[in-house]
């Protein structure tokens, strides 16, 4: 049964939040300041927070550094998951990952459809590994976030769920790197 194991710790992890589009600010970035608030209120930590504009190299290039950065455990991005031709968030962040996380978009799409219907389709919510780094692509609604963290991350970004989590994987989530293969989210060969 699905659950908190009260035997286990909380362990906090540092979440750097990217919020993707041509027309927010800090001061209203409604969808972001619902991550932030979420992710530090179950006791995590903001470890960064940045917006970009709808630009394949702009949204990879900030989400590449945070990756490249041992200090950030995972990136969560809102915005740009649509079909409009600004709407590129996938396309940046998808030839990151060293593995794709399919069950993420099923999983949303299944709560999302619970509260919105056959809207749901209109996002291409998306996840995977990239760097040995959790990367979260969600729509740019505060609703989709709240969502998102509510009925998935918020489990299994907690390493007390039960029967399984993300924490108590991550120590081995760059495995495959070590044993020489190059990261596409970096770059650059394992050990380096």
């Amino acid at each position: 049964m699905a659950g908190l194991d009260a035997a286990r710790a909380f362990v906090p992890l540092a979440i750097a939040v990217l919020t993707v589009s041509d027309t927010r600010t800090l001061g209203d970035d409604r969808s972001g300041d619902t991550l932030a608030a979420r992710l530090t209120e179950a006791g995590h930590r903001l470890a960064a927070r940045a917006i970009v504009p709808d630009d394949v190299e702009a949204i990879r290039g900030q989400v590449r550094a945070w990756i490249a950065d041992p200090g950030i455990d995972v990136v969560i991005t809102t915005g740009g998951t649509g079909f409009t031709g600004r709407d590129v968030t996938p396309e940046a962040l998808e030839p990151l990952f060293e593995k794709r996380m399919d069950g993420f978009s099923a999983v949303f799409h299944r709560i999302s459809y619970d509260k919105i219907g056959t809207s749901t389709l209109q996002s291409r919510a998306t996840a995977g590994v990239a760097g040995a780094t959790y990367v979260f692509v969600l729509p740019g609604s505060p609703g989709a976030c709240r969502d998102a963290w509510d009925g998935i991350l918020a489990a299994q970004l907690d390493y007390r769920h039960r029967p399984c989590n993300f924490v108590e994987i991550m120590p081995r989530l760059d495995e495959h790197l070590r044993r020489g293969a190059v990261s596409p989210a970096t770059g650059a060969p394992a050990g380096a």
